[in-house]
């Protein structure tokens, strides 16, 4: 538990101190016209109160990310502890953080305009393809979890019956896809707008339930300097599967949400459409996405008391949703736990909608379609949404089919986290030329390209991990990583001259 409270203290303390730094460094003014006060259209540019702003942003770039993701880290060990405390504080909230305001300074503008900015016109057209792609796929990985847990849900079989399985699966698809589309067109304010805050607060409330009962029932969180019944270090790699699945980098993989996450980037375009003064970006953009961690941390503690630190009669192999349900079922009464399984159900969904949100507005502001008629809302929604309903199809017809979209959706996610830190990078040496502001985020830069070129180099059934002995994939991982930092300086350089 001394592990636990102290990784809750850390994270506090990044914000109140680290995120001070970062937003003096960057030069936030709170006098200078944002967005939504200089052009609000009544759709995507919006002004709204900051809490509401925040508990959006919050479920914006949660969902189900610092749940099923710290519980699939937690297997690795405590050393998932260590990612989510220092990944957040040091590269995920700064990330959030500098990429939400330069969007603030750029009117609002999606991603890839940013990348285009900063790391030239061709990277900019490279990641409009990549972040709608990337869209789609979150798209359909939260239709098809939400789905899936609705169709085992209690009141189902009453609800349902004569039915198929695979008719409920369906019919589940269906209302939640209506819903993403509705979440889509209408203005930010009519749907997101008024049901986030709401999902937001049942999100942070599940995490709180879990810390009361870790207080009622006494629970031992590993430590990181303990071991196990077995006198197995908990900082080992504890995963089923360690041999195949080396902690780096499969843990920095596999814990997106929690610690660094790309996709939180494309969402920041959304709140920043909506705040009226930049002096909300630091709460908003750090403060949201350390509460992600805390909720993250909660999750991973709680996970790795059943996997590797607690009553070993607890656990039967349970993982990803399993060991949700196993956590609600073990330490919650019914109607609590009930209410977790619609908590998670909740959170899923509503990142699958924003995603789509997103796709629509990067889409629209490429092709320089204007979104204020539903019309052309609808023009660039519905290709959208045919794309993500085939995969879809693929992702339940075949057995692997969604373990496939799942593995390159991870890795897709942290790349584009990858990217955006090389985009804030550059923009923090061209704000402060000749000074060294811009190690704040060349650091974890280097480190996420190590990991995601890593993840091609020696992961199982990805890349070249199934053909390349692990040192030599390491190396070239290595060997690409060190090419951008010199490439980075060579134009650092270059523009001084």
């Amino acid at each position: 538990m001394i592990t636990f409270v102290v990784s809750i203290a850390l994270l506090i303390l990044g914000y109140w101190l680290y995120s001070k730094l970062i937003e003096r460094v960057i030069g936030v003014d709170p006098k200078r016209t944002t967005p939504a006060v200089a052009h609000p259209d009544g759709v995507d540019y919006v002004p709204m109160k900051p809490w509401r702003i925040f508990l959006i942003q919050f479920l914006n770039i949660a969902g189900v990310g610092p749940i099923i993701g710290a519980v699939m880290g937690a297997q690795f060990g405590t050393a998932s502890f260590l990612w989510i405390v220092f990944g957040c504080i040091l590269a995920g909230a700064v990330h959030d953080f500098i990429s939400g305001f330069i969007s603030i300074r750029m009117d609002g503008a999606s991603l890839p305009e940013i990348h285009g900015k900063y790391l030239g016109n061709g990277m900019k057209q490279f990641m409009r393809g990549f972040t709608v792609v990337l869209m789609i796929l979150v798209g359909v990985v939260f239709v098809n979890t939400p789905a899936k847990l609705l169709s085992g849900a209690p009141f189902v079989p009453a609800f349902a019956q004569g039915f198929s399985p695979m008719a409920i699966l369906y019919f589940w698809i269906a209302v939640i896809f209506i819903y993403y589309l509705l979440a889509t067109l209408l203005p930010i304010d009519k749907v997101i707008g008024k049901v986030y805050p709401i999902f937001g607060i049942l999100l942070l409330a599940m995490a709180v339930a879990i810390v009361v009962a870790f207080v009622v029932y006494g629970v031992q969180i590993p430590e990181l300097w303990g071991t196990d019944a077995d006198g197995k270090a908990f900082l080992a790699n504890h995963h089923p599967q360690a041999a195949t699945n080396p902690v780096f980098p499969m843990m920095f993989i596999s814990i997106a949400c929690g610690a660094i996450s790309g996709f939180h980037a494309t969402q920041s375009p959304l709140m920043a459409r909506c705040m009226v003064n930049e002096k909300q970006a630091r709460p908003i953009f750090y403060g949201a996405m350390i509460a992600e961690g805390v909720v993250a941390l909660i999750w991973a503690a709680a996970a790795a008391y059943f996997f590797y630190g607690g009553d070993a009669s607890l656990y039967h192999g349970e993982k990803d949703a399993g060991m949700v349900k196993l956590i609600a079922d073990t330490w919650f009464p019914t109607a609590i736990a009930f209410v977790t399984l619609l908590g998670v159900v909740s959170a899923a969904v509503t990142s699958g909608d924003t995603a789509l949100r997103s796709a629509r507005l990067i889409v629209a502001d490429f092709m320089h379609i204007d979104q204020k008629p539903i019309g052309k809302r609808l023009l660039v929604a519905v290709p959208i949404f045919a794309i993500t309903a085939g995969l879809l199809v693929f992702s339940i017809a075949d057995n692997d089919g969604f373990q496939i979209i799942w593995r390159y959706f991870s890795w897709a996610n942290q790349v584009l986290a990858m990217v955006t830190l090389w985009a804030v990078t550059v923009f923090l040496s061209k704000l402060h030329p000749g000074k060294g502001w811009y190690w704040l985020t060349l650091v974890p830069a280097l480190f996420m390209t190590m990991v995601t070129a890593s993840f091609l180099m020696v992961a199982p059934g990805v890349g070249l991990g199934e053909v390349l002995p692990r040192t030599l994939g390491y190396s070239l991982a290595a060997a690409f990583t060190a090419a951008l930092g010199v490439l980075f300086f060579v134009k650092k350089q270059r523009s001084k001259q």
